[in-house]
């Protein structure tokens, strides 16, 4: 299993937009030099759940700032954008990098960030398949044309030109849908998936649906996150699990349309029948000694058919110096126990 690095760039007491920002950067070079093999930045808008809004500005800059890790937006939510727009940023990125970019895609589902920029989230699944279309169509066509519901595009060509063809591509997909799989797959994307559910309950897609990785033009990576902290101090595993619940109650609230929010500041109330810190730590996050860590990637491997694993750092409120600890303890004592683990030489 390969290993990266997620930034979800989130800050509970709304800390200094320059102090989360130098983390990020301060993270993504740690990242490097410990030998994750990818950084991905968030997208997200007008909340402290993340202030990463404009990912593919923030990976412009970590291009510049690394060498050798590959770079992604993870994801961008399709629905929300022109995608003749985000083609060219995608283009720039992976010129800016020197061809280490790397695409994640999805649709979106925040009803609160759909609402400020104006568009009808009822509208989201349809702008999104004709908007991969057009990114895809323009990403890899000397030149071409699109015509859809939404979007009309006469004969185009990209400029700039991307240097990787193709960009490696990863689609979020829901394992328990037979035909998100198969779209991605279809895509020749690799997969995202297995982040919310609890790890007893993951689906292993590569078991569920063997014809269609049997018949993927290329093979197919499955990646999956969660957030992670090591530690051989059980009250530091505790602190984590406990930022971790702030995460997951914004999360439902957004994803039901639920929450309550005061000036770009979402408040988190405790959930009906939310988990113990107990089950947290068991189910739902990678925290605790080394190898407490290994096993609970050794369940998600096996529960999903992972070969791609996400580490996401930023926990809440967890102090810097306690995660770029928990990211070396990460690099030294848990990757070494994987084969293909993806180091960066």
């Amino acid at each position: 299993m390969e290993f990266g690095v997620f930034l979800l760039m989130q800050s509970p007491s709304a800390r200094p937009c320059a102090e989360i920002y130098g983390r990020a950067i301060e993270i993504a070079q740690a990242a490097e030099e410990l030998g994750f093999s990818k950084v991905w930045v968030a997208e997200h808008h007008f909340l402290n759940y993340s202030y990463s809004s404009r990912p593919l500005l923030v990976l412009s800059h970590l291009a510049a700032r690394t060498r050798r890790i590959r770079l992604g937006p993870a994801i961008i939510p399709l629905s929300l954008h022109h995608p003749l727009i985000v083609a060219e940023e995608l283009a720039a990125v992976d010129v800016l990098s020197e061809g280490r970019l790397e695409i994640g895609i999805g649709k979106g589902y925040q009803k609160y960030q759909f609402d400020r920029l104006g568009i009808d989230m009822d509208t989201a699944p349809q702008r999104y398949a004709e908007s991969l279309d057009v990114v895809t169509l323009a990403l890899n066509r000397p030149e071409f044309s699109y015509q859809g519901k939404f979007f009309s595009i006469p004969a185009t060509t990209l400029y700039p030109r991307p240097l990787q063809q193709p960009i490696p591509l990863w689609i979020v997909v829901n394992t328990t849908r037979r035909e998100t799989v198969a779209e991605a797959i279809g895509y020749g994307a690799n997969l995202f998936t297995g982040g919310l559910e609890p790890i007893s309950r993951l689906l292993n897609v590569r078991v569920a649906y063997p014809d269609l990785f049997a018949t993927a033009p290329k093979a197919v990576r499955v990646g999956t996150q969660r957030q992670v902290f090591v530690t051989d101090n059980a009250a530091e595993a505790t602190r984590a699990a406990d930022e971790a619940r702030w995460h997951a109650r914004v999360s439902r609230s957004l994803r039901l349309n639920s929450e309550q929010i005061e000036r770009g500041v979402v408040l988190a109330p405790p959930l009906p029948e939310e988990p113990s810190t107990d089950v947290i730590l068991d189910e739902f996050v990678v925290a605790g000694t080394p190898d407490r860590c290994v096993s609970q990637l050794r369940r998600i491997e096996r529960g999903l058919g992972a070969d791609y694993f996400n580490c996401s750092v930023g926990i809440g409120d967890l102090p810097q110096s306690a995660i770029l600890r928990s990211m070396e303890r990460f690099s030294r004592d848990v990757m070494p126990q994987f084969d293909g683990a993806g180091k960066v030489a």
